[in-house]
């Protein structure tokens, strides 16, 4: 039994096909868009014109804010770390195979 959904997801004008659990679905769906939604936002504030700085800049913004929200979040859950850790995996899963 292969509970996995096979989505797509664009990001940054590429395909990445996923193999992902029901229950991340939908999580993964908006930070994609989010993800869509500020190379957006930073490529109408600055005149960047290449797509791996833009991504670079995303990445640094919310790595920012994942860091802010750590530092002032009282509760810690080592479950959250780990969901972040899996899903950085199996990014660099996929963007091993380009």
């Amino acid at each position: 039994m292969n509970d996995l959904l096979k989505i797509k997801l664009t990001i940054a004008n590429r395909v990445y096909p996923l193999s992902v659990s029901p229950d991340q679905e939908a999580s993964l769906r908006l930070s994609a868009k989010k993800i869509e939604a500020t190379i957006l936002q930073l490529e109408k504030n600055y005149a960047v014109r290449d797509k791996q700085d833009v991504l670079a800049m995303c990445s640094l913004q919310y790595a920012a804010q994942l860091e802010k929200f750590k530092n002032q979040s009282p509760f810690k859950s080592p479950s959250s770390d780990d969901k972040i850790e899996e899903l950085i995996d199996m990014i660099d899963i996929h963007m091993s195979t380009y």
